[in-house]
């Protein structure tokens, strides 16, 4: 057994939780370079909590721009060990209306101008992302919702587009109808895939704030109205936050679906030829096996 300590990456809207004890910001130093934003760690019902807003206080990271490898990185270096993101999205269902909260199990990646690995020259690894979320994060997240009065779906596909504008209708047509995407977001990815590599379980859940363009009786987005309904997405999300410690519990078992394990096979590149720069690099991340 080992202690639990929960992250939480807020999107949009989320940029601070509350009820925290002991509430600080603090920086943290990355090989990756500067997260963010510096993180709030506290703890709430005995279980530590560390908090970072995606696109930093005042919004000031494009989705492009968010530095994701600095904040897995610091999250472990911070001693995360279930890591939560909460994103606002747009819908491709009917059924996952505004206001509505997915909780995610599949993503489609469509981003293109990320860095989406740790890991390169001098010391390869290849993981999988079969199924990217942690089943065991994904049920805490969706109590947490249900007790919370938050609609919530279990499971859909996440379209990951590179932004920062939003899809033309032709987009939102085939992300719906070829693709079968349930919900469309820019943030994602490459973050799930990061924290995969880190050995976090994660889990994502998505806020819906709008319909994306596809649907006939809405018509484009409306920024106006995205806003109205991504600050009550926030004030739920911050309620949700809040169950989690106690659904986690302050003790933390191996994780069942080996997303704390993930790099058990993964790295290829023998130890005779690894980069040593490269392994120094990935002290947090991949410290375990390295």
């Amino acid at each position: 057994m080992s202690d639990t300590v929960i992250g939480i990456i807020g999107g949009s809207g989320l940029y601070d939780i509350s009820g925290l004890e002991g509430a600080e910001w603090v920086q943290v130093d990355t090989p990756w370079g500067a997260p963010s934003d510096q993180f709030f760690t506290g703890t709430l019902d005995g279980v530590k909590m560390v908090f970072l807003p995606r696109h930093g206080r005042g919004h000031v990271h494009t989705p492009s721009s968010v530095p994701y490898r600095a904040n897995i990185d610091a999250m472990k270096r911070l001693g995360v060990t279930d890591l939560f993101s909460l994103s606002a999205t747009g819908s491709f269902r009917e059924e996952m209306a505004p206001g509505d909260f997915v909780i995610v199990d599949q993503f489609i990646d469509r981003t293109f101008a990320r860095e989406k690995s740790f890991f390169g020259p001098g010391c390869v690894a290849h993981v999988s992302v079969a199924h990217p979320t942690c089943p065991r994060l994904s049920d805490a997240a969706e109590t947490a919702a249900k007790a919370q009065g938050i609609t919530v779906h279990r499971g859909g596909t996440y379209l990951a587009m590179e932004g920062p504008q939003f899809s033309t209708l032709a987009e939102s047509k085939m992300y719906r109808e070829q693709w079968g995407a349930d919900v469309i977001g820019m943030t994602n990815m490459p973050e799930a895939k990061l924290a995969r590599e880190a050995e976090l379980c994660y889990a994502s859940i998505a806020m819906v704030t709008d319909y994306d363009s596809w649907h006939p009786d809405h018509g484009e987005v409306d920024v106006t109205k995205i806003i109205q309904t991504l600050m009550g997405n926030a004030d739920k999300g911050r309620g949700l936050v809040a169950r989690l410690p106690g659904l986690l519990g302050a003790e933390r078992a191996p994780c069942p679906h080996g997303c704390d394990r993930a790099l058990e096979f993964a790295i290829l590149t023998q130890p005779d030829n690894r980069d040593p720069e490269m392994v120094r690099k990935l002290d947090a991340v991949a410290g375990r096996m390295l």
